[in-house]
């Protein structure tokens, strides 16, 4: 029997407001102290009244408008009854039955997706996933483990959540994980949330169920929780989809909703309950909080501070530069880097206008340049300067080399001045700290030998120490002119230009 896989994720994303959601108290879930930002309202002492945090309603609606959902211009508040220790009121709030959002979409790369990469806005690469509501609420506390005891810390509890419920529109555990790293892209371009998965900013519950392949209906589905990264993420629905497959051959697929955690030590899912539908909250409108209503005035301002969002700085990005898929997608993977590289292109066209004996205007100067320089910006960002810096430990956030000494290294490259292995070494030492590449090229003599005199001494010793391989070569054997390169290469510690090395020495062979 062929089967088809139906995945929909549900994520909460902790705004990164200064105060909590319903009181003043600092919205500062990771301090080491527990419980140092409490206070009765957040505690759910009797008597205590919440009052909105007017900036996470202001978070909360750029994070809709970013995945395409239409604002209700009504909204309320409902208590979600449940009891668990962390959850001090016993009833957590949150929204229901008229959520701030709904019916948006998100565009992932399904075939990125697949593990391919090429140009993003090619129709039949682009998949909608939508997105059924977002919905503002308040975190629990966190519970800590501790022997045989559990202890609570509600620093954490109150903090301003909001929840996006995708459509079951997933097919595959790698579409899941590329859509999750879409939505964290999204807050974290708009800035609304730190999104660390790590840290529980973004967590993400995931929903699975297996169906005959062509059958429309829907089985009973499994939510997977204790999901802490993206790999996690994608193991554990691989896991599910080879689980349910075998309950399908078996004739005995799953019949109940159930909540499943993953073990991460045991790369594998575990029963935790059966799963919770929405008739046991016992959900009723919150009557401390007032209905929430908003114009099309307030959120027509609220779109038009919306950023440059990640789908359509990959695609500008292909577009205006010409990188690759597969460069896009890790250059534009945070601001911070998608702004250094901008501006290290736009310390690259500044040079360029510097250049004596360079023809055309100053559009027709940069895309006669640009194939070359954009070759040479993605090569050395993507395959050397971030992996050396992943090997140093260093973060991109303590990046000490400035985009215009990025630059003036490219130029460095692009002008012959250094050679690769030169060049590799003086990116380390910027990279340590932060040097000028020119400076770090005259201290460390790194300066690639050109023609000239000591060139031309260095070609003849090594032609007059080596008289039986200059006959072979001269009667005809041509491999030999690269073992006398790698002799002057290695003669001059890597400075000598090859190419203009080869040439001198075919010359000076043929003299003889």
């Amino acid at each position: 029997m062929k089967l088809e896989t139906i995945i929909g994720l549900e994520f909460h994303v902790q705004l990164k407001t200064k105060s909590k959601m319903f009181c003043a108290c600092a919205n500062e879930s990771d301090v080491a102290e527990p419980n140092k930002n409490v206070c009765p309202i957040c505690l759910g002492h009797p008597g205590t009244l919440p009052a909105v945090n007017k900036e996470a309603i202001r978070m909360a609606m750029k994070a809709a408008l970013a995945v395409n959902c239409k604002i209700n211009l009504f909204t309320k508040f409902d208590r979600k009854n449940y009891f668990y220790p962390d959850l001090p009121k016993g009833y957590q709030i949150s929204q229901f039955e008229q959520p701030l959002a709904e019916k948006g979409f998100v565009i992932i790369n399904n075939k990125a997706a697949d593990g391919l990469t090429g140009r993003l806005d090619v129709e039949e690469q682009l998949k909608d996933i939508g997105i059924i509501r977002l919905h503002m609420e308040e975190d629990t506390g966190k519970s800590v483990h501790a022997g045989d005891s559990t202890l609570i810390d509600f620093n954490r509890g109150g903090a301003p959540l909001i929840e996006i419920v995708s459509a079951p529109h997933l097919s595959t555990p790698q579409e899941a994980k590329t859509f999750a790293q879409e939505i964290q892209l999204i807050m974290r371009s708009l800035d609304v949330s730190d999104a660390d998965m790590e840290k529980g900013q973004l967590r993400c519950d995931a929903n699975i169920s297996l169906r005959p392949a062509g059958d429309h209906e829907f089985y009973s589905k499994t939510e997977i929780k204790n999901i802490n990264s993206f790999r996690a993420l994608e193991r554990a629905l691989a896991f599910e989809v080879e689980r349910q497959t075998l309950l399908w051959e078996k004739g005995t697929p799953p019949n109940t909703l159930e909540t499943r955690g993953w073990d991460d030590a045991k790369q594998e899912t575990v029963s935790q309950r059966v799963k919770e539908e929405s008739q046991d909250y016992r959900y009723f409108p919150e009557p401390d909080l007032p209905p929430l209503t908003f114009t099309d005035e307030q959120i027509d301002e609220i779109k038009r501070e919306l950023p440059e969002l990640p789908q359509a700085k990959r695609k500008r990005f292909m577009e205006m530069y010409e990188f690759s898929g597969e460069d896009t997608k890790i250059l534009t993977a945070s601001k911070e880097l998608a702004n250094y590289t901008e501006q290290v292109i736009s310390e690259l066209k500044a040079w360029l206008d510097t250049l004596e004996n360079v023809e055309g205007s100053e559009e027709e100067i940069w895309q006669k340049h640009k194939p070359k320089l954009i070759k040479l910006v993605s090569g050395w960002l993507v395959n050397k300067f971030l992996p050396l810096m992943n090997d140093k430990k260093i973060p991109f956030t303590e990046n000490k080399v400035t985009p215009e000494n990025f630059a003036e290294f490219v130029t460095m490259i692009h002008g012959n001045k250094i050679n690769s292995a030169a060049a590799q070494t003086i990116l380390s030492v910027m990279i340590d700290t932060g040097a000028d590449p020119s400076q770090v090229m005259e201290e460390k003599n790194l300066k690639q030998m050109d023609a000239g005199a000591d060139l031309d001494k260095v070609v003849e010793k090594i032609i007059a120490a080596n008289p039986e391989q200059a006959a072979q070569f001269r009667a005809g054997k041509e491999p030999l002119i690269k073992f006398f390169l790698g002799l002057v290469m290695r003669e001059t510690k890597g400075a000598a230009n090859p190419q203009t090395t080869e040439e001198l020495l075919r010359k000076k062979l043929l003299e003889k």
